[in-house]
């Protein structure tokens, strides 16, 4: 009989390797390789007539796709593309005690008032800490079934029925086990088998499949990499515990837009919907403090204005500081190596501080003007005009470029009562028709040079 090898597996990354070793050589994480039985190569010695053929089928269906399931929560519909899909599985992963379970209870509760059979199956509380929860958030009258369980075939067992659940929470994944696998509930291989079968069943009922995921210390959803590959959906929910709003994120949505937002309120009676984060965001903002700009971003398909804060002070070392806080740090780098070279600007013995106020982080290269007239007017102690709105991308050679989504920025910048915006030159053939949809007073910049006017520098 020919001699079975184990294998070594990551926990971290799922990464196979031939002998034991103290550090992994593809994700760099210490002491996440352990030993496990090496898999048997099911396809040898199966014969031909033991093979099922696959049917292939056109791409024009006869059935007609049930609509969404609208959940009632407007902002988690909106991160879901519209609602949930029947027979879809998402993933939403977060911090510990960010809110996760408080979301998901929240809205399958708000589906079981609805009169949709739901399940929730919790494999980190009991029953009783999830009835707390539940008395707290004033959720003791939904019609929600709980059950606390972790193995897999007696979940499996319980949801493929006929009149089984049309939505289900898994709550966590990683706690989750299939006894056919030999190691523990967390690591790589349960993980994905659990996901699998899960899934699988979800596919066949046209059950709407939500699983909880935890994330590792460097914000990434624990467990191996292909579980966001077998998910449909892929939300990250966001937020400091000091601060009291969350933030839902779209990564990946094979049903829908990704890097849309939701935005919520913790409160002690669980999390409440914000209709428009850019009031929630503006909140304390001022227009005599010299070194803040309102930057008039987009966050998937949702216009959001927020404050984005910068101090210049002179350095107490040798070397300048530079500091970010919601923004990417090799961008402040460019910014101001342009600020210099284009505007005159010499930072080189100052200390440079960036904040994007409101804990909002943002991505999109639209804020580089935003950006760079906060720290010009940090720098010259000079504000610019009252209620104005900045955005335009930077480029390396001072020029100012145009983004897209302009008229649904400045949108949002008239309904919060803005007077003027800083932006780009608009394309031929748009501008006059974006001025005469909005009121407000238009400032195209199309070099960084242009900002000396603003700022009355000449």
């Amino acid at each position: 009989m020919a001699r079975q090898n184990n294998s070594f597996v990551c926990q971290q990354c799922g990464a196979s390797h031939g002998k034991w070793t103290g550090k992994c050589d593809n994700c760099g994480v210490w002491n996440s390789i352990i030993e496990q039985p090496a898999l048997i190569n099911k396809l040898r010695g199966i014969s031909k007539k033991e093979i099922n053929k696959i049917e292939f089928l056109s791409l024009v269906g006869k059935e007609i796709s049930e609509p969404r399931l609208r959940t009632g929560i407007n902002e988690f519909d909106r991160v879901c593309g519209g609602g949930l899909v029947s027979g879809s599985a998402l993933l939403v992963g977060g911090d510990p005690g960010i809110g996760k379970s408080t979301l998901l209870l929240q809205t399958v509760s708000s589906l079981a008032n609805s009169g949709i059979p739901i399940a929730y199956i919790s494999g980190e509380e009991g029953i009783e800490q999830i009835r707390l929860r539940a008395n707290r958030l004033g959720l003791f009258n939904s019609s929600v079934g709980l059950a606390s369980a972790t193995n897999i075939v007696d979940i499996l067992g319980t949801l493929d029925v006929e009149e089984g659940p049309k939505v289900a929470v898994i709550d966590s994944i990683q706690t989750m086990y299939v006894e056919g696998v030999d190691s523990a509930p967390g690591t790589v291989a349960q993980v994905r088998s659990s996901a699998q079968e899960l899934i699988s069943l979800a596919k066949r009922r046209l059950l709407t499949l939500l699983l909880v995921g935890h994330v590792t210390k460097e914000g990434a959803i624990a467990g191996p990499r292909v579980l966001e590959h077998m998910v449909d959906t892929v939300l990250y929910f966001e937020g400091e515990r000091t601060q009291h709003f969350r933030l839902l994120r779209t990564v990946k949505n094979r049903y829908g837009p990704t890097d849309e937002i939701g935005v919520f309120e913790m409160t002690g009676s669980g999390l409440v919907e914000v209709t428009n984060p850019s009031e929630l965001f503006l909140t304390g903002h001022s227009d005599q403090v010299h070194g803040t700009t309102v930057f008039a971003g987009i966050e998937g398909t949702r216009p959001v204005l927020v404050e984005i804060q910068a101090l210049v002070s002179p350095t107490a070392f040798g070397t300048a500081r530079r500091a970010v806080v919601g923004w990417d740090s090799a961008r402040l780098s460019m910014i101001l190596a342009v600020l210099q070279s284009r505007f005159g600007m010499n930072l080189g013995s100052s200390d440079v501080y960036l904040n994007v106020a409101g804990g909002l982080r943002i991505t999109e290269p639209a804020a580089d003007l935003a950006v760079a007239a906060a720290i010009i007017s940090a720098h010259l102690g000079r504000v610019l005009p009252k209620r104005t709105v900045v955005f335009g991308e930077l480029g390396l050679g001072g020029e100012i470029r145009a983004v897209g989504q302009s008229l649904a920025r400045l949108k949002e910048a008239e309904k919060l009562g803005f007077k003027n915006a800083i932006l780009p030159d608009f394309p031929v053939g748009i501008e006059k028709n974006i001025k005469s949809e909005i009121g407000l007073n238009l400032i195209n910049v199309s070099l960084l040079q242009d900002l000396s006017s603003i700022f009355d520098l000449k």
